[in-house]
Formats: C-alpha cells, structure tokens, sequence
C-alpha cells in the first residue's frame, strides 16, 4: 500500500530532476490507492439507514464466514422482502460480497473496500502527523 512518504518522493524527483524544466509546471498525482469521493459517498449513504448497518455491522461480525439471509433473519428479525431490499442496497454499495453455495447465498463484508473507506476518513488526519487519541474531560458546572 502507498502512503504519504512514497507521494513525497515521488514530487521530490520532479522537483530536483535534471530534466526537469525549472519554468514547466509539471505536477503528478500518484492516484493508484486513493479512493473517489463518490464510492465513499455511496458507501456512507447505504451505512445511511438503520437497518442496512445493523444488518451490516452483524455481517461483519461474521467475517469470512458469512451469513445467509435466513440467519440474518433470525438474528435481527426483518422480513424477508425488507431483507432482500437492504442486501440489494448494500451490495450496490460494494460493501458486501455474494457468493451462491447450492442454494444458498452467503453474503461477505468486502474487507478491502472497509480498509479502504477507514484510510478515506483518516488520510488526513492531525495534519499528516501521528494522531494520538484525546482523552475525554469532564466538564465541571460552574455555580
């Protein structure tokens, strides 16, 4: 996987390369592993409603294992028309894989697209520099 390091370099080759012209504005952008905003944002929007994260939080769960509708059933009670709706959904969103075992469908979260949304939203984070978490203080009232 690129990081930021490999994004330096590369900029730091085109600035001091010889055949480079000092006068050319030459800028490349190394895209290979940066996602789109538009799958980010149709990822967030079917994470959007209720029932698809909780049906999809419960897949994850799962992990390669899987889950076929009739359990997701049992373990979140939605009806099967609904079900069938929200997998739809969330399989559109590429954040679920299906596979078809005899006759059954066993639905897989898609790890890389998570790994890659959780990069999405931390690209930037602390400016680039190693994030520490912040521990939470109380508020005192004042009287």
């Amino acid at each position: 996987m690129l990081n930021k390091s490999h994004l330096r370099v590369a900029f730091s080759y085109l600035i001091h390369h010889p055949l480079v012209a000092c006068n050319t504005p030459v800028i490349y952008f190394y895209i290979i592993g940066n996602m789109k905003n538009t799958i980010a944002v149709q990822a967030f929007l079917a994470l959007g409603q209720e029932s698809r994260l909780n049906i999809f939080r419960l897949i994850v769960q799962k992990g390669d294992f899987g889950l076929t509708p009739g359990q997701i059933i049992e373990k979140l009670g939605i009806p099967n028309a609904t079900l069938s709706f929200h997998l739809k959904e969330l399989v559109q969103a590429k954040l679920l894989l299906v596979e078809r075992q005899s006759r059954n469908l066993i639905y897989r979260p898609n790890a890389g697209l998570v790994e890659e949304l959780s990069e999405f939203l931390l690209d930037n984070c602390c400016g680039g520099a190693v994030c520490t978490p912040v521990k939470a203080t109380k508020k005192v009232k004042s009287i």
